[in-house]
């Protein structure tokens, strides 16, 4: 069947572009938060057992030490339900510099654009504590293409490579964005 040429239009026209989830964050880590984010670094297909263990580590830390721990945490959120967060915090011995430890959004959820609030809202909160500067490490493995191509679309670039770092083939590199100060209100 071949569509006149106004129905095409009617037909493109009624089709409106995809909207971005209505969200809301939390910073503060709650009991709960463990299994949150082993559910969610778990889903992803990215990590191994010792790596998910890692993750949960650092929400244990947080809840054991608060603030003083320098892990902080922004969790994302739809409809009550966590679907991905970041873990960050200052660079210990540095003026201005942050480390994104973890940025992981679940898998169900992946290519919807949440990875990209996500990490917005965090800089935001680096920036207000007077961050300048936010590095972010990943693999180089052939996997880690997508985490790669995210970062430079957001604005990072990579600022070394550490071979063989994680295993034989499996190079560590290390990615950097210079971050402008807030706009005054």
């Amino acid at each position: 069947m071949v569509l006149p040429p106004e129905a095409k239009r009617r037909a493109t026209a009624a089709a409106p572009p995809p909207a971005l989830p209505a969200v809301s964050f939390r910073d503060t880590v709650r009991e709960g938060d463990r299994e949150v984010v082993r559910g969610i670094v778990s889903s992803t297909g990215f990590f191994h057992p010792g790596e998910v263990l890692i993750a949960v580590e650092l929400v244990e830390e947080r809840l054991a030490r608060g603030a003083a721990s320098g892990y902080f945490f922004v969790f994302l959120e739809e409809d009550g339900r966590t679907s991905g967060y970041t873990c960050y915090g200052p660079v210990a011995g540095t003026s201005a510099s942050f480390d994104l430890y973890w940025i992981a959004v679940h898998g169900a959820r992946r290519g919807a654009g949440l990875g990209s609030i996500l990490l917005a809202q965090t800089e935001a909160r680096i920036r207000a504590a007077g961050g300048r500067r936010l590095y972010a490490e990943t693999s180089g493995r052939p996997q880690y293409r997508p985490t790669r191509r995210f970062y430079r679309r957001a604005g990072f670039r990579r600022e070394a490579r550490l071979r063989d770092f994680y295993a034989p083939g499996d190079d560590k590199l290390i990615f950097v964005k210079e971050l402008s100060s807030p706009s005054p209100p």
